[in-house]
């Protein structure tokens, strides 16, 4: 064990050398919890949920569980992720109540607003996919390296649902897809998109109304935003970033 790299609610991530046995150690993270239960939820589940929600470049990849600890800790032996990566956001405040707190003056181009968004949204279809629920899908547990590329983590509030009862499995959905628009109505708050790209910002921001509106039985599935945010990813392509 090395380093602390941060703490939130269910545990403390410090950075670590993994002796597998071969001439090399590999650097990762290891996530010790705090205990049997704590504000977020079960660690259980936390340790289950990413284990389940297998490999994909938008979420943080787990090698493995950590058993036999001296002191008779729980965890999860995790990549270590790259130096510039940071916090998207910080956690609500009790000013901001819901909504999290940005950096001041933070800008995002359009591209880079885009990429964050689509990122998300492929991670969010997978968990689905899998009968996993994020719990907790707001910008302070979103990694991102300020060029666009993005990891969601933390899932500590994470739940599982059977995808055999259909109508309970979209209706879950959709709780967090209200959610994931939030993120892109910060996201394209801060955005400051060219002319040339207005078309683009007005369809992002029908998305986001479609997400958040209150009849929660007409938003979109993220199976059906990923391909429109791939679309309008595709408009953007071959062109300078902005």
């Amino acid at each position: 064990m090395q380093k602390k790299l941060g703490e939130g609610a269910s545990g403390v991530i410090h950075q670590a050398k993994w002796d597998r046995g071969s001439a090399d150690e590999v650097e990762v993270a290891v996530k010790l919890f705090k205990g049997e239960m704590t504000s977020d939820g079960l660690p259980h589940c936390e340790k289950t949920a990413c284990i389940r929600a297998g490999s994909h470049p938008n979420l943080i990849a787990v090698h493995g569980k950590v058993v036999a600890h001296p002191e008779g800790s729980t965890g999860l032996i995790m990549a270590l992720v790259a130096p510039e990566f940071g916090n998207l956001a910080g956690p609500p405040s009790l000013e901001s109540c819901t909504r999290d707190i940005y950096a001041d003056g933070i800008q995002f181009s359009l591209r880079s607003a885009l990429n964050i968004a689509h990122g998300i949204a492929s991670a969010a279809t997978q968990l689905h996919a899998n009968g996993i629920m994020h719990g907790d899908l707001y910008a302070h547990n979103i990694l991102h390296d300020g060029l666009g590329n993005c990891l969601l983590g933390d899932f500590g509030a994470a739940s599982f649902y059977s995808r055999q009862d259909e109508p309970q499995a979209i209706a879950m959905q959709r709780v967090e897809v209200r959610a994931f628009g939030c993120l892109l109505e910060e996201l394209l708050d801060r955005c400051a998109a060219s002319g040339e790209d207005e078309e683009i910002r007005k369809s992002l921001m029908r998305l986001h109304g479609n997400c958040v509106q209150v009849e929660t039985a007409a938003r979109p599935l993220f199976a059906e935003i990923l391909p429109l945010l791939a679309a309008e990813r595709g408009k953007l392509d071959g062109g300078a970033d902005r």
